[in-house]
């Protein structure tokens, strides 16, 4: 499993990547076999420690810290993100890596099944949802493989899957900040209509030709862009009224 990972990713030489959650380095040693230098990413400082004695610091640059405080725009080239991701943070981390996208050539993580199956959903499909619609709009995403239980020890509860994300050449059309607001707004009432969980007139569901009716998972990531870019022009509007 761990040289069919490594085979997934490919790497060159030459490539900027960036291992998250090292751990006891199993990956690390794989992919050092194939890189002339690895950035690695670990909260636990024994661990971390470990590591940077095991290698010397012009192969192995090891940051022992949270990864959801690093900041990735302190490396420079374009990121090859890699890792076995914590499953209590996965969430949180995938939406930090989305807002970094721009400097990312690709990511290959392995996450808990039930997270990948969320990731790469369908709009109307009950696994979509606001995971689904961030990062569709950033990332084209795709699951390479499952991982059994069996594949670790000791064997997690979960199985795992390793999903592939490359960054989407078009720029987000909308502002980023204003489109993360109204898929929070959206999905944290997805029973109820859009009608009654987008900050949306009458008039604006007409113009944007969607129907009030339906619910926040009937709509496509690409029906959100358009969303946010109404809802933020409106606000300009309204801003430089006097």
């Amino acid at each position: 499993m761990l040289a069919r990972i490594v085979q997934a990713i490919a790497p060159a030489s030459d490539d900027a990547l960036v291992e998250i959650g090292p751990g006891e380095g199993v990956l690390t040693r794989a992919l050092l076999e194939h890189v002339a230098r690895l950035t690695a990413i670990e909260i636990d400082r024994d661990l971390a420690a470990r590591l940077g004695a095991e290698f010397p610091a012009e192969r192995l640059a090891v940051h022992c810290g949270d990864v959801l405080d690093f900041d990735f725009d302190s490396l420079p080239g374009a990121l090859r993100l890699v890792g076995n991701l914590p499953y209590n943070i996965s969430t949180p981390l995938l939406f930090r890596i989305a807002r970094h996208a721009g400097r990312v050539r690709d990511a290959h993580f392995m996450l808990q099944r039930e997270v990948v199956d969320r990731m790469v959903a369908a709009h109307a499909t009950p696994a979509y949802g606001r995971l689904s619609v961030m990062l569709q709009v950033r990332f084209r995403m795709t699951r390479l493989f499952t991982v059994s239980r069996g594949a670790f020890r000791p064997p997690p509860k979960v199985d795992s899957a390793v999903v592939r994300l490359v960054p989407l050449r078009e720029p987000l059309p909308c502002d980023a900040t204003v489109l993360a607001e109204v898929v929070r707004g959206a999905f944290s009432a997805r029973r109820k209509t859009l009608r009654n969980a987008l900050p949306l007139a009458a008039a604006d569901f007409e113009a944007l030709g969607l129907e009030p009716r339906l619910r926040p998972e009937d709509l496509a990531p690409a029906d959100y862009v358009r969303i946010a870019c109404r809802v933020h022009a409106s606000r300009a509007r309204q801003a430089a009224e006097p």
